[in-house]
């Protein structure tokens, strides 16, 4: 019979767990809860890391931690430290921390690093941090520094491209520093308060490397709903490395992570990714072997492991938000696979720019195979999302992007992946470095990149499963583009590499697949050295490109006239909360463009998976629904993403 369990801050751990007698720790709840149970947790803040050692035994009998209902909890990684002493004449303060209270593991002595971390270099920063009143400091190299208290510029701005430019600002100003030493007995902290004492305000400090997240892999079918969880000090994840965040089921499936409020991690706030059994940062360890060579073995030591549906992914991740991260709002690579990811607000992420590798972005998956990633709001991101290696049986739907450094890339895959109803709002719109993508009615308001890459091989697989099916570079082209908005103008922030507005980039490309065989049969004789002669055929049609966006030159059906649409994000605080509505200004022309209600069939398959843009259940998509909802049917289609769009001025809430 499935029980229930309660912890309050006036329970003991000693007792039966009941809500007259409730638990004092979400832990003793954990190691107590079997499958189909519920722990309700109550008001009040926890300072521990919840280790699971159990999991449900099925989406019927999962184990299920919420907070109790309206009632505030949260759980942190972090502790308050008091006891401070001033610096005579400064605004410094020092704290001699006892390192029994990190436990066998200190975040102050132990270093950030990782592969495909790039600055600074290792050793250098570590994985504590300071926070006075819930805003983090920033790690001084010396005690020196933290004396001076000299602001300085933030570093370690992403270097996208040469000379591309953050139109993010800096995260605050770095006068507020830390600095740390540690000996055999004591973890003594300096931290520059600029006047305020912290002894009269809330000073926390990171002690444990997750909030909510299973030491052990295999812990299935567990909910996590309702909590506030802050302040962990995760490592840097790359997809070669084990990949803790504040929160994730590590290495299981089905977890349902709901209605969180996610801040604050180090590295990463939620974790779909990898276990350390498939390598653990070799590259930076050993210099071996390329950090490519060890993320392809990696594959294949998962799928020794058991990695496939039946044992890894099927994660449910909505309605949460999640900002102030420094890598990653979401990460995951392989245990991101079947997911559905949806209803999310992610900010403020990498934006704080203390350190810089490259494994960065509100979302950044690896192997996201047949995850659906929808109705998101992603804003003032170094990176939105971004989509790396075996991008397949993928969707991006209905998802709105603002005032990011850039909106989503799609890495080295094959597709097919569907990129669909989408608002593009910041000025760097998507890079396309993949082939066999669907790009159908989004609305793109900035740039775009588009590059092959001939120097890595990765796998794809049969369709709708993780059995590989063979490797292949990626050529640039077997894209699709129909019924999109461009509108050019959009600043370049002083990026120095080839952008565009609009599909022109893709002019040379044959427009069918079978003018593109007929190229391959006349560049004859040869084999592997054909595809790099011959470019992939684009099927690119019915789009509309404004104020200097360009088309595909061979696309047969689109408009290129003088009409103009002038498009921005207003958010309001109103007595129902906040709202975010897409104001545009439409000139009747725009929406004057034939178009038709598109599904799955007209897409055709991709070249290199020979895979339909289907559904993970492997069924037709109709794009008859709107981003608002609204339905399209076939005397009332309008290109982009809102059906609803009218002549003159439109507002609209898309958030």
């Amino acid at each position: 019979m499935a029980r229930e369990y309660h912890v309050a801050k006036n329970g003991r751990d000693f007792g039966p767990g009941t809500q007259a007698e409730p638990f004092l720790t979400i832990q003793r709840a954990a190691e107590a809860a079997m499958p189909g149970d519920t722990v309700i947790v109550h008001e009040g803040v926890y300072r521990e890391w919840v280790d699971p050692k159990m999991g449900g035994i099925g989406p019927m009998e999962r184990i299920t931690y919420r907070a109790a209902e309206g009632e505030k909890v949260v759980i942190k990684g972090s502790e308050q430290i008091t006891g401070w002493e001033q610096l005579p004449g400064t605004t410094v303060w020092k704290a001699a921390v006892p390192n029994a209270l990190f436990g066998d593991w200190n975040p102050y002595a132990t270093f950030l690093y990782g592969d495909w971390m790039v600055s600074p270099a290792y050793p250098t920063l570590h994985l504590g941090d300071v926070y006075l009143n819930g805003t983090s400091f920033f790690e001084a190299l010396s005690l020196e520094d933290v004396i001076k208290g000299e602001t300085r510029k933030s570093g370690h701005n992403y270097p996208w491209g040469s000379g591309h430019k953050e139109p993010i600002p800096n995260w605050q100003d770095t006068a507020y520093q830390w600095y740390a030493q540690v000996d055999g007995e004591y973890t003594t902290i300096w931290a520059n308060f600029q006047g305020a004492d912290p002894n009269r305000e809330l000073v926390e400090i990171n002690v444990r490397k997750c909030v909510f997240y299973p030491r052990q892999t295999g812990c299935d079918y567990i909910t996590v709903s309702g909590f506030e969880m802050a302040q962990a000090a995760t490592p840097f994840a790359p997809p070669t490395g084990d990949q803790p965040g504040l929160i994730g089921p590590h290495w299981s499936k089905g977890w349902v992570i709901e209605n969180n409020h996610i801040h604050d991690s180090k590295c990463c706030g939620i974790s779909l990714g990898k276990d350390e059994k498939t390598g653990d940062n070799l590259f930076t360890k050993t210099r071996r072997k390329p950090g490519y060579t060890y993320q392809y073995e990696a594959v294949g030591k998962a799928l020794t492991m058991g990695w496939g549906k039946e044992r890894i992914g099927s994660h449910v991740v909505r309605n949460n938000v999640i900002h102030d991260c420094g890598q990653n709002g979401i990460v995951g690579h392989l245990g991101c696979i079947f997911c559905d990811v949806y209803d999310n607000e992610i900010f403020r992420i990498a934006t704080k720019h203390e350190f810089f590798g490259w494994e960065i972005g509100g979302i950044k998956f690896h192997a996201a195979i047949d995850t659906q990633v929808h109705h998101n709001y992603l804003h003032h991101c170094t990176l939105g999302m971004w989509f790396d290696w075996q991008t397949q049986g993928t969707r991006i739907s209905g998802n709105l992007f603002a005032d990011n450094s850039r909106d989503l890339m799609v890495e080295v895959s094959h597709g097919p992946y569907l990129v669909d109803n989408n608002i593009f709002a910041s000025p760097y719109s998507f890079e396309n470095a993949s082939q066999g993508g669907a790009y159908v009615h989004n609305l793109v308001l900035g740039n775009m990149l588009h590059w092959d890459v001939l120097d890595r091989s990765t796998p794809y697989h049969f369709p709708h499963t993780t059995a590989i099916m063979a490797s292949s570079f990626v050529y640039g082209g077997d894209d699709r583009f129909y019924q999109n908005i461009f509108v050019g103008g959009a600043d370049t922030y002083g990026q120095t590499q080839r952008v565009s507005s609009g599909t022109a980039d893709f002019n040379g490309h044959p427009a069918s697949y079978e003018e593109f065989v007929q190229n391959i049969e006349e560049a004859f004789p040869g084999d592997c050295n054909l595809y790099t002669k011959v470019k992939q055929p684009v099927y690119i049609d019915r789009n509309v490109y404004l104020q200097g966006a360009q088309g595909y030159d061979r696309e047969e059906h689109a408009y290129h006239g003088d009409g103009k649409l002038t498009a921005r994000i207003v958010t309001e605080q109103t007595e129902n909360g906040r709202e975010v509505y897409l104001e545009a200004t439409v000139d009747p022309q725009v929406l004057e463009l034939e178009s038709e209600v598109m599904a799955t069939e007209d897409l055709g398959v991709t070249r290199a998976v020979e895979g339909r843009f289907e559904t993970p259940e492997g069924e037709s998509i109709v794009f008859d629904t709107d981003y608002c909802g609204g339905k399209r049917s076939a005397d009332n289609v309008i290109p982009g993403p809102i059906n609803s769009l009218q002549p003159g001025f439109n507002r609209i809430r898309v958030w």
